[in-house]
C-alpha cells in the first residue's frame, strides 16, 4: 500500500526530495485511497507546475496566430498560390487537433510528464526546420509535422494541472490561466508576427526562432516543475485499431473542409465526397469498435463512449459551445486581420497594435474568472462568454470604415477575447470536473478536439461565405474574378468580409432571424448562446472553493470521479453496476464474464 501523503507543510518541505525520488507504478484503486492533498498556490512548485502549462498553450496558439499576420509576407517571398495560403495556418490544426485523442491517451497510459517532453522536443525541433523552409510545400509540410507536437503537449498538460490539482481553489485558478492561454498566446502570437515579419532582418523566418524558443522554455520549465507519473494504467496495451480509425477519419475530415473551397472543382471535386464518406466510415467504424471492445474484451478502450453523458449529459453541450465559440473567435481574428491589412493597407505591426488589448484583456478575466467561478453560476458565465464574443464580430460585420479605432476595433478586441477566455474557462474546469481520475488528458484531449474541429468548420464557412460573396458582387458590378483571385475592388473586399463577419455572428450570437435577411448568413453563432442559454441551466457553479486538506478519504470508491466526491450537483456518483467506468470494476467483470 502507498504511503499516505503527509501534511500540506510537510509537504512543501519535501518538494525537492518528492521530485527525485524513483516513481513506483500505483493502481487507480491506491491512488483513490489516499487523502487529496491540496498544493497551496503560493508554493514555488505550484506556480511553476501552472507557468509550464500556461506557457505551452501559449506556445501553441502563438504559433498559429503569428503566421495570419505573415501570409502576406510569405506568399510573396516563396511563391504560394493564393489558393494554398490557408494551408499555411490548417496544416498545423489538422495534425494538432487530429492526433490529440491517442496522444492524450497515450499520456494517460505511460505518462504525462514523458509525452509533455517528447512532444515539446517534437515541436521545437520542426518547428525550427520551418525557419529554412525554401518553397511552399516544404514548409506547410513541416507545420503539419510540428502540430504533432502540439497534439501531444496539450492533453498531457490538462492531465498534469489536473492530477496537481484536486478539486479546490486552486484547481479553478490553475485552469482559467491554462485556457487563457489559448487566445493570450493568439495575441501574443500577433505581436510576433507583426514586429518580426516588419523589423527582423530575416523578416517572418525569425517567428519560427522565436517561438522554438518559446518551446524550449516550456521544456526546461515542464523537466524541472512537472512531477513524474508512470500513468494510470497497470494494462499498458493501446487501442491501436480504435486510434486508427478517430485519427483517419478526423485527418479527412479537417483536410476536406480546408480543402473544399480550394479543390480545382471545389466541393464537386471528386476526391472531396470520396474522402468525406470515407471519414464517415471510418467514424461509424471507430463507434462500433469501441463498443465491441468495452462490451467483449479486456483491452481498455481509446475512448469510452459514455464520457459524453457525463454531468447528466451537460458535457456535451459544453463540448458544442465550444466548438460554435471557438470557431467564432478564431475566424473574427482571421478576418479581423484581413481587413486592416488587405483592406485598410496597414503595415504588420500597425495590425499588431490593434490586437494589444486581446492580451491585456485576457490577462485580466483570467484573474477575475479565477476568483468568482465559485461563487457565480457556469451557466451565467458561458452565456455571457458567448454574448462578448458575438459583439465582436456584428461590431466588425457593420464596421464603419472612416470610423475610429476606438468605436469598433478597440471593443470587438476586447470582446473577442473576453468571450473565448470565460466561456473556455468554465468549459475546461467543468471538464476537468467531471472525467475520471485515469483519464484526464484524454478528456482534454476530448475538449481541444472538439475545438479545432470547430476552428476548421468556422473557417470553411466563412471562406464560402467570403468567396461566394466576392463573386455575386463582382458579377452584379460587371466584373470577372481572377484564378488567384487578387483583383476584387476593395468595396467588394469590404462587402465579403462584412459577410465573414455576419456568419461568424451566427456561429457565435445569431438566431433564426438572419436567416430570413440573407441566405448566406448561417446562424449558428446564435446558436452559441442558445445552446448554452437552454441546454446548461442548471449547471451549478463550476468553480470549487478552498477544500480542507485530507478532507477526502475514498478507500472504497474507485469508480467514482474526483468531481463526485468535490461536486455531487454536477458530477453524480457512477453506480458501478449501470456504469462500469474504472479498470477496477471492468476487471472484475471480465472475471466473472470471462471475456478476453
Amino acid at each position: 500500500m502507498a504511503t499516505p501523503t503527509p501534511p500540506l507543510e510537510e509537504s512543501e518541505k519535501l518538494e525537492v526530495e518528492e521530485m527525485a525520488t524513483p516513481v513506483v507504478p500505483r493502481s487507480i484503486e491506491e491512488e483513490l485511497k489516499e487523502p487529496l492533498v491540496v498544493p497551496k498556490l503560493a508554493s514555488v512548485r505550484s506556480i511553476s507546475v501552472i507557468v509550464a502549462a500556461v506557457l505551452a498553450m501559449m506556445m501553441n496558439s502563438s504559433s498559429i496566430q503569428a503566421l495570419v499576420i505573415a501570409i502576406p509576407s510569405m506568399q510573396e517571398e516563396l511563391d504560394i498560390n493564393a489558393a494554398s495560403l490557408q494551408w499555411l495556418v490548417t496544416a498545423y490544426a489538422l495534425t494538432s487537433g487530429c492526433f490529440l485523442l491517442l496522444f492524450g491517451r497515450l499520456a494517460d497510459i505511460f505518462g504525462r510528464k514523458y509525452v509533455f517532453l517528447a512532444g515539446t522536443l517534437w515541436w521545437i525541433s520542426f518547428t525550427l526546420a520551418c525557419g529554412f523552409a525554401k518553397t511552399g510545400i516544404g514548409i506547410i509540410m513541416l507545420r503539419a509535422l510540428s502540430g504533432m507536437g502540439g497534439a501531444a503537449v496539450v492533453p498531457s498538460a490538462v492531465g498534469i494541472l489536473a492530477h496537481t490539482f484536486p478539486p479546490s481553489q486552486a484547481r479553478t485558478v490553475a485552469f482559467a490561466t491554462f485556457q487563457a492561454g489559448a487566445p493570450t498566446g493568439g495575441a501574443l502570437g500577433s505581436i510576433i508576427g507583426g514586429l518580426t515579419t516588419q523589423y527582423a532582418p530575416i523578416g517572418w523566418r525569425a517567428i519560427f526562432f522565436v517561438s522554438a524558443g518559446i518551446g524550449a522554455a516550456v521544456f526546461v520549465l515542464g523537466l524541472l516543475a512537472f512531477p513524474n507519473h508512470p500513468g494510470h494504467y497497470e494494462d499498458k496495451r493501446v487501442d491501436w485499431l480504435g486510434a486508427f480509425c478517430i485519427t483517419s477519419s478526423l485527418i479527412f475530415l479537417v483536410f476536406c473542409l480546408g480543402q473544399g473551397e480550394v479543390a480545382p472543382q471545389g466541393w464537386k471535386t471528386p476526391y472531396i465526397p470520396a474522402l468525406l464518406i470515407l471519414s464517415g466510415l471510418l467514424f461509424a467504424a471507430f463507434v462500433a469498435w469501441e463498443h465491441y471492445v468495452e462490451t467483449h474484451l479486456t483491452l481498455p478502450p481509446l475512448v469510452r463512449l459514455n464520457i459524453f453523458k457525463r454531468g447528466k449529459g451537460k458535457l456535451a453541450a459544453i463540448l458544442l459551445v465550444a466548438f460554435l465559440i471557438m470557431g467564432a473567435f478564431t475566424s473574427w481574428q482571421y478576418w479581423a486581420t484581413l481587413y486592416y491589412q488587405d483592406y485598410k493597407k496597414f503595415a504588420p505591426i500597425q495590425t499588431t497594435v490593434r490586437f494589444i488589448p486581446m492580451q491585456v484583456v485576457g490577462i485580466t478575466i483570467n484573474v477575475v474568472f479565477a476568483l468568482i467561478a465559485a461563487h457565480v453560476s457556469g451557466h451565467l458565465l458561458i452565456v455571457l462568454g458567448c454574448i462578448g464574443t458575438a459583439i465582436a464580430c456584428l461590431l466588425f460585420a457593420i464596421i464603419d470604415t472612416n470610423a475610429t479605432y476606438w468605436a469598433y476595433g478597440f471593443p470587438a478586441a476586447v470582446l473577442d477575447v473576453f468571450g473565448a477566455d470565460t466561456t473556455m474557462g468554465a468549459g475546461a474546469l467543468f471538464v476537468a470536473k467531471v472525467a475520471l481520475l485515469e483519464e484526464q488528458s484524454l478528456a482534454g484531449g476530448v475538449f481541444n478536439t472538439i475545438i479545432t474541429l470547430g476552428i476548421s468548420f468556422t473557417t470553411t464557412v466563412t471562406t464560402i461565405v467570403y468567396d461566394t460573396s466576392v463573386r455575386k458582387q463582382m458579377a452584379a458590378e460587371g466584373l470577372t474574378l481572377n484564378a488567384d483571385n487578387s483583383n476584387a475592388p476593395l468595396d467588394v473586399q469590404l462587402y465579403g468580409y462584412r459577410r465573414a463577419q455576419w456568419t461568424c455572428f451566427g456561429f457565435a450570437a445569431g438566431g433564426l432571424s438572419l436567416s430570413f435577411c440573407n441566405p448566406l448568413i448561417l446562424d449558428q453563432d446564435f446558436a452559441a448562446t442558445v445552446v448554452a442559454f437552454v441546454l446548461l441551466r442548471g449547471i451549478g457553479v463550476i468553480g470549487v472553493k478552498a477544500v480542507q486538506n485530507a478532507e477526502v478519504n475514498a478507500p472504497d470508491t474507485a469508480y467514482l470521479t474526483i468531481a463526485a466526491m468535490h461536486e455531487e450537483h454536477i458530477a453524480e456518483p457512477l453506480d458501478p453496476i449501470q456504469h462500469p467506468e474504472s479498470d477496477l470494476t471492468r476487471k472484475a467483470e471480465d472475471e466473472k464474464t470471462g471475456r478476453t
